[in-house]
């Protein structure tokens, strides 16, 4: 029988506990699924303001972290707290990087002291670690693996094989970085090198250095033992120059080692047979009840009664997310018969854009700024399409929620997207949704021309909610896949 790991999940969010994007919603299940296949596993995160509302039996466990920075040092403490899953949670405290009303800056842009916050961070993960075995000699809990993820945990795995590569406990731990978003790496100017404790002959093009600055995720990519992003097509356009931002020379050559897992979603959480904030329960086995919830939301926000589909869209308003792109098509969206409905926030124009849109075509489109976890699970369920034309996605979590409410995704062919949708076939009645490649509102277009004429077809129509409802896109398959790949970061490390 295969050994139970030791697993460590480092992450600046975790869901329930601090959330600004997917990063929290993997780090939170992630962890649970590991549990779940008997594995050790507990999570370290920093502990921002409003985290004990999600926790319970939080104690101290190492008063005191100590944390060189530079030619100074800063305190902080080791909390140790469970959440509602059961997985171990450690807490790194320290008011005044993580008492804020913010996780990682305010509307006017990123705290000026994030480079800081982030070394403490890493660096304190590591001596709280140290602190946390010493303080119960022979059961003290240690892990065999690092699993880092994104650039806030990337000077982890360069500590690891520089100032700590001696340590008896901390030298020998195998690394696993996480990238969920290349285009967040990180990069501070180079003056904040020495606060790192790391030397100056680090801050070269095959280390630390890019373009003059600090970067933290480079880091994470020349020194872990293995490097995962979250799904196959994107670790194959990260080694572009499309999808790259200037790391993908060093990507190419950590080609070998870089491997993507599709994330999962929670099935539990996201569950239509559960669901209290939907109108009616349904399922892949009775999944007429759908209807009542099409008509509960076409009612809440103010859609005219129509044969057409209703296409929602739960997102970030950012250019990304090809949000410009669903504005300039909104016309010859409308003339297909389709009405939409939008929740989200962030850039302003792209906020204007909607809000004029909704004003111009009431009862056609309907627009919520803003975020509402209870409003997004009404626009899954009732939804017949699921919008997501991204100029990027690593992973995407909308298209795999969409799936399991019973909604045909309409998605660009890129990174996940492509990974998780495959394009409808009538006459075979296979696939799950409707796919297309250039970044135009043409392309978009054509794509919801196919699924309005599907839809026009009940029977047929059927058969794409049935396909879609039945994908399995739980942690579970993900979760074997992380296991094999901390097995083989473990072997590489002993072999070195």
């Amino acid at each position: 029988m295969p050994s139970r790991l030791r697993i460590l999940l480092v992450a600046s969010e975790v869901a329930p506990f601090a959330k600004t994007g997917g990063l929290a919603d993997v780090a939170g299940a992630l962890p649970r699924a590991l549990a779940a296949l008997g594995h050790d596993v507990r999570i370290m995160m920093p502990k921002y303001r409003g985290v004990e509302a999600h926790t319970s039996d939080s104690r101290v466990v190492v008063p005191r972290v100590q944390v060189p920075l530079g030619d100074r040092s800063a305190d902080g403490a080791l909390i140790e707290a469970h959440g509602a899953s059961g997985v171990p949670v450690y807490l790194l405290e320290h008011d005044h990087y993580y008492d804020r009303d913010s996780l990682y800056g305010t509307a006017d842009g990123d705290y000026w002291d994030n480079c800081e916050r982030f070394v403490f961070f890493c660096r304190g993960t590591l001596e709280g670690l140290a602190a946390l075995h010493a303080s119960r000699p022979g059961i003290g809990w240690s892990p065999q693996i690092i699993h880092a993820n994104d650039w806030q945990t990337g000077l982890l795995p360069v500590y690891l094989r520089t100032l700590y590569r001696d340590h008896p406990l901390l030298g020998g731990l195998a690394t696993l970085f996480t990238i969920h978003n290349l285009a967040y790496q990180g990069v501070f100017w180079h003056y904040d090198m020495p606060m790192t404790g790391l030397g100056w002959d680090l801050f070269t093009p095959a280390g630390l250095e890019f373009y003059g600055k600090l970067n933290f995720l480079k880091g994470a990519l020349v020194f872990s033992d293995l490097l995962t992003t979250v799904s196959r097509t994107y670790a194959r356009e990260i080694r572009t120059s499309a999808f790259g931002n200037g790391l993908e020379g060093v990507l190419e050559e950590r080609s070998q080692d870089l491997h993507g897992v599709v994330n999962g979603i929670d099935y539990e959480v996201w569950n239509p047979q559960k669901d209290p904030a939907i109108a009616h329960p349904f399922s892949a086995e009775d999944p007429e009840p759908k209807a009542i919830c099409r008509e509960t939301l076409r009612r809440e926000v103010g859609l005219a009664d129509g044969p057409g589909p209703i296409v929602g869209v739960v997102t970030r308003l950012a250019e990304q997310k090809g949000m410009d792109l669903v504005l300039t098509a909104l016309p010859g969206l409308l003339e297909t018969g389709c009405q939409l409905v939008v929740l989200g926030s962030g850039e302003a124009p792209l906020e204007d854009g909607f809000r004029a849109a909704a004003a111009a075509h009431p009862g056609q489109i309907a627009v919520r700024i803003g975020y509402d976890d209870e409003m997004a699970r009404r626009i899954y369920a009732g939804s017949d399409l699921f919008l997501m034309p991204s100029r990027y996605e690593p992973c995407g979590l909308g298209q795999l929620i969409a799936l399991r409410y019973g909604g045909a995704p309409v998605v660009r062919r890129t990174g996940g997207l492509a990974d998780t949708v495959v394009e409808f076939d009538p006459a075979r009645r296979t696939g799950t949704g409707f796919v297309f490649d250039d970044f135009s509102a043409e392309a978009l277009l054509a794509a919801v021309r196919r699924a309005a004429s599907i839809h026009r077809q009940p029977a047929i129509w059927k058969a794409l909610v049935k396909n879609a409802m039945t994908q399995d896109f739980s942690w579970d398959a993900s979760a074997r896949e992380y296991v094999t790949l901390y097995r083989k970061a473990l072997k590489a490390r002993s072999g070195r």
